[in-house]
């Protein structure tokens, strides 16, 4: 559109007017401008001349309403000109130009701000297996999870994922229901315990028995959750289109009043030049920027700060925004367990622990023994090699090491060794934290604490919200001493323990029942529908597709602080577009009835090349404005300092 608008801009007659340069208007460059300017007119405007059928039909003439009122005008009188119809005065087919790839630009921008290709419910679906083995009598058979029914037989081998809500009929193994639920840490489930849809199991196989199949399952309530809270989500009727609605009545009823009053005066040629004049000075170039700009130099800015916003509704919204919601796993803490303290017994050294715990541990893949080797590595002990490793599903691991017996197990290894836990595990369970001991050649030699270790940026971020009159509040699944313990670390008073995957959303719905405007901070599956139905949904970068997906802006850095950010940028956002909208529409009350020729007893009329010359100063005005929102300081280093 931008290559058609050059020709007709440069063999515009009034433009070289302005500008001060002659045109060969002799043969068929005349008709440069004109030609183009009609497929411009036709083709380029066509968004917005579709747009305004549609809001008359629906009786609100807004945005698209206005613009297509200014190109319409724009296009008849220049043709009007062209023709020698009407003065060379009206010819407008530079304006015209300009106005619709301006309009258009608008429009690019604010489309691509909007478009938020939502995958949660694809990726909601991808967490079922391809494949399901059904056990019929001596033989399995493969199936689609979508062909099984209550009462069938499956195995799920190790590894792999359960294909459907049932109960466990044999087996026993660490599930790892962070996907669904968000916790970090596998589970124990075994015989007559339920195992629901998307979970996997770790280190051993299991036969269930299916209890839901299909939509019935809990993942297909999440699924269903999240549909329903991102359709039902209130969209607020845009500013500029608000903005232009009363633009729009106000250019018509002027335009209107001018050509009546210079008809009654007995100056019908003025009537037109005048009517033509006012709804040219109308047209609302820097409206049509007013927002989208501002809105697409803030994505950009947030993006190079690792906030991606995907919704400008999200980003308008959290200025007002007075509690954060934040989930508590992979959100406030680093979301997988680490070694967070070590206890030897006398005579051992708490390196030397560590390295013997991590020697028995290297050969296994459970999350807790990788935090062990990992702890190991981190603190650059030298861990002796092993032989002989043996695991023992929900009791431990067993080695050699420098020919000693080597075991590293949690309750069933003492009740099978027959020795007594370290006092210190008594007050490490009380906080919520698994807690693991160390033995070799049968005697206790020193305990491990491991818990979800608490995210070394969430302190600062939680105190910049608090500095700034936001309430902090924390939702998790874990048990009330877990996340008391974790709140009182990160200075949160308020806290939501024990709920369940599906009442997430209720807990946002609560916070909203009592006047707040929420935003929600999550990663996990089960965060996905309190994401969708917050005021403002935050994933973290480092969750799932189902809760990135469901959120309005994510933080690919996974870093709290940017919460904070996110804020800020809001707030001086906010605080450009209602300028941009005040400049942008607040001229016109000046500019139109001087254009109307208010003035004109007194000998001044505004020039129709003034006139246009004005309405476009006003979008240069909009746009060096929205610079300013780059000087914004977003270093999230500089959150809580």
């Amino acid at each position: 559109m931008l290559v058609l608008a050059v020709p007709v801009v440069a063999f515009s007659p009034m433009f070289a007017h302005i500008l001060g340069y002659e045109l060969p208007m002799e043969g068929w460059t005349a008709w440069i401008a004109p030609v183009l300017g009609t497929v411009m007119y036709a083709w380029g405007g066509r968004p917005f001349l579709g747009g305004a059928v549609g809001e008359l039909r629906a009786r609100k003439p807004a945005m698209m309403t206005l613009i297509a009122l200014a190109i319409t005008v724009a296009f008849l009188s220049s043709w009007g000109s062209s023709l020698h119809l009407l003065p060379m005065t009206l010819e407008f087919w530079w304006e015209l130009a300009l106005l619709i790839v301006i309009m258009l630009l608008g429009h690019w921008i604010e489309m691509r701000s909007l478009a938020a290709t939502s995958s949660a419910l694809d990726s909601l679906a991808a967490l079922l297996p391809e494949e399901a083995e059904r056990i019929e009598g001596g033989d399995i058979v493969t199936v689609t999870p979508g062909a099984l029914r209550v009462g069938d037989l499956v195995m799920v081998r190790p590894g792999g994922a359960v294909p459907a809500d049932g109960i466990i009929a044999q087996g026993e193994a660490h599930l790892d229901e962070s996907l669904i639920t968000g916790e970090s840490a596998p589970v124990k489930r075994g015989q007559g315990d339920s195992v629901v849809a998307g979970t996997v199991a770790t280190d051993s196989g299991l036969r269930v028995r299916v209890t839901a199949a299909g939509e019935n399952t809990a993942l297909a309530g999440i699924s269903r959750m999240v549909a329903e809270a991102q359709s039902s989500t209130t969209r607020a009727q845009r500013l500029a289109d608000t903005a232009a609605g009363w633009l729009f009545w106000f250019a018509l009823g002027a335009a209107v009043v001018t050509a009546i009053v210079w008809a009654v005066l007995g100056h019908p040629d003025s009537a037109v030049e005048r009517t033509i004049t006012v709804l040219v000075v109308a047209c609302p170039h820097a409206l049509g920027l007013a927002i989208p700009l501002v809105v697409s130099i803030a994505t950009a800015k947030a993006a190079r700060s690792g906030l991606l916003v995907k919704d400008r509704l999200a980003l308008e919204a959290m200025r007002a925004v007075d509690a954060v919601l934040f989930d508590k796993t992979g959100t406030l803490t680093e979301g997988a367990p680490a070694v967070t303290a070590a206890l030897p017994v006398r005579g051992v050294g708490e390196g030397e622990l560590l390295a013997l715990a991590a020697a028995a541990e290297v050969d296994s893949e459970h999350p807790l023994a990788r935090a062990i080797v990992a702890a190991a590595a981190e603190r650059g002990l030298e861990v002796p090699a092993a032989t002989g490793f043996v695991s023992h599903p929900a009791v431990g691991v067993r080695a050699l090491v420098g020919g000693a017996v080597v075991r590293v197990g949690g309750p069933a290894l003492l009740a099978q060794e027959g020795i007594q836990a370290l006092d210190v595990a008594a007050e490490w369970g009380a906080e919520g934290a698994t807690v693991l001991h160390v033995t070799r050649d049968g005697a206790v030699i020193g305990a491990l604490r491991l818990a979800d270790a608490i995210r070394p940026e969430s302190r600062a971020a939680v105190a910049a919200l608090l500095a700034q009159g936001v309430e902090v509040v924390m939702i998790t699944g874990d048990a009330e001493p877990v996340a008391r313990h974790v709140a009182a670390e990160l200075g949160i008073d308020r806290v939501f323990a024990g709920v369940r995957p599906e009442d997430k959303a209720g807990k946002v719905a609560e916070l909203r029942a009592e006047g707040k405007r929420v935003a929600m901070v999550g990663d996990g599956v089960n965060d996905a529908p309190a994401l969708a139905s917050a005021d403002v949904g935050i994933a973290m970068g480092g969750g799932t597709d189902v809760a990135i997906g469901s959120a309005g802006v994510v933080l690919a850095s996974g870093d709290p602080r940017a919460v904070v950010a996110l804020r800020t940028l809001s707030v001086a956002a906010y605080s450009i577009m209602k300028q941009n909208l005040w400049w942008a529409a607040g001229y016109n009350p000046l500019a139109v009835p001087i254009a109307a020729g208010v003035l004109a007893p007194w000998g001044i009329v505004m020039p129709m090349s003034v006139g246009a010359l004005l309405m476009s100063a006003s979008t240069v005005v909009v746009a060096l404005n929205a610079q300013r929102l780059r000087r914004v300081d977003l270093r999230l280093a500089a959150v809580g300092h």
